[in-house]
């Protein structure tokens, strides 16, 4: 796998970024690209970080996240990513999407087996009692936003 940097817009829409980000790609080299952006959405806090996910992560990270959450009730959220291919034979990039819903955990709690990376220390999984970091790599590609949005983006190549 070839991993290429591209300019990444800013957008409040994962898709924008994604369709924005391999169309860039496919006209800078020529070949079928495919891109994947994902975010975490936080209803208390209106979706934020959203697309943003990256940058908060690196600025306030978790301790951050859970202090601007402080004495929340709701703590629903989402993972969302959005997968985009583009290759010559489209008229256009096409996208896929996977999301999950879950909540954040009161407090970071250990990375057990310290799979997970970004949020997953503080995101737990509807139906699960462990946060995304708990789980094993099998465990987390059953069910995660990613591995929802590769299995539909396979389902169509294929």
């Amino acid at each position: 796998m070839l991993r290429i940097k591209s300019l990444e817009i800013q957008s409040d829409s994962l898709e924008e970024i994604a369709q924005a980000s391999v169309a860039e790609a496919f006209e800078k080299y020529r070949l079928p690209m495919v891109v994947e952006d994902a975010g975490l959405f936080v209803d208390a806090l209106n979706g934020f970080p959203g697309p943003y996910s990256a940058y908060a992560y690196r600025t306030i990270g978790n301790k951050g996240l859970l202090r601007l959450m402080g004495r929340v009730d709701n703590r629903k959220a989402t993972f969302q990513s959005v997968i985009a291919y583009f290759s010559s034979q489209l008229k256009s990039p096409i996208c896929f999407e996977g999301s999950v819903s879950g909540e954040i955990v009161q407090k970071e709690g250990n990375a057990g087996n310290k799979m997970g990376f970004g949020f997953d220390p503080i995101f737990k999984l509807d139906k699960s009692d462990k946060t995304f970091s708990q789980m094993s790599v099998f465990e987390k590609c059953k069910c995660s936003h990613r591995a929802a949005a590769f299995r539909k983006f396979a389902g169509w190549y294929k």
